[in-house]
């Protein structure tokens, strides 16, 4: 299992894993073993999100952050979702660029990500994305990015 192991660090090193661990990290995703999942919950009705990084089942960093969330008829959509793609300086199609910074995308073009608005956070603000301070929305970016898509879950609930 060793040599397997060694052979699957190198291949995903050589095919743009950036560190040894998210090399190692792919070797259990590969095997089917998730050592972290990162999830995040969104209340809409508590405009909050709730944090957690799970590594081997157990709790590691549970985390509770303000956002907005979709306002009437602008709705969040609610689900499951994995992510489906990041951008770290991703301007809105939609909404006159609209900067979205830290922009982990979940459904369509809805996503979670920072903004300038952070007096809003708390309250129904958005056109349906999920809005975090700055900070906390670097921090949820480089935790998807280093856990991976396929181990992180985004759940809107009401």
């Amino acid at each position: 299992m060793k040599t397997i192991a060694a052979i699957v660090t190198a291949a995903a090193l050589f095919f743009g894993a950036a560190t040894e661990s998210q090399a190692s990290f792919s070797l259990g995703s590969l095997f089917g073993l998730t050592r972290t999942q990162v999830i995040a919950t969104v209340s809409v009705s508590q405009q909050q999100m709730f944090l957690e990084v799970k590594e081997g089942g157990q709790t590691k960093t549970a985390l509770i952050w303000k956002v907005s969330t979709g306002r009437k008829g602008l709705d969040t959509p609610q689900g499951s979702f994995n992510p489906t793609w990041l951008d770290v300086n991703h301007k809105s199609d939609e909404y006159e660029d609209a900067p979205m910074p830290y922009a982990v995308f979940f459904s369509g073009g809805y996503a979670v990500h920072a903004t300038e608005f952070t007096k809003r956070l708390g309250t129904p603000a958005s056109h349906g994305c999920v809005r975090l301070s700055l900070e906390n929305a670097q921090t949820f970016f480089n935790l998807v990015k280093t856990y991976g898509m396929t181990n992180t879950k985004i759940v809107v609930t009401e």
